[in-house]
């Protein structure tokens, strides 16, 4: 398992992760640094912890805000997913339809 040093709120972090993930895990540690550097210029020092407390607030809010979202987006897509499942299953019948006629036709011939 791999180690990186990941940098947030200029205090350098040696982070493990799993093989693979290291640039994944830095892009996520930016984003970090990014909220706390942030938070910092809003609120001023009010120490590391209550700025990374902070900042995972926030981030747990953006989280079930796009939980809540995807939610939606799903329950307002079901209708019409079954919509659409429908209109196949009609034109399958249809075809399926069309298929044992020219079956039928080729057996009388």
């Amino acid at each position: 398992m791999p180690t990186i040093q990941i940098t947030v709120h200029g205090r350098a972090h040696d982070v493990a992760c799993d093989e693979g993930q290291e640039n994944r895990v830095r892009e996520i540690a930016r984003d970090l640094d990014r909220r706390v550097t942030a938070l910092a210029n809003a609120l001023g020092q009010v120490g590391d912890q209550r700025l990374l407390l902070m900042a995972s607030l926030v981030i747990g809010d953006e989280l079930a805000e796009a939980r809540a979202d995807l939610e939606r987006l799903r329950r307002d897509e079901e209708p019409r997913a079954r919509a659409r499942e429908e209109r196949l299953a009609q034109v399958i019948d249809r075809l399926a339809g069309r298929i044992e006629t020219l079956a039928a036709g080729l057996e009388a011939a």
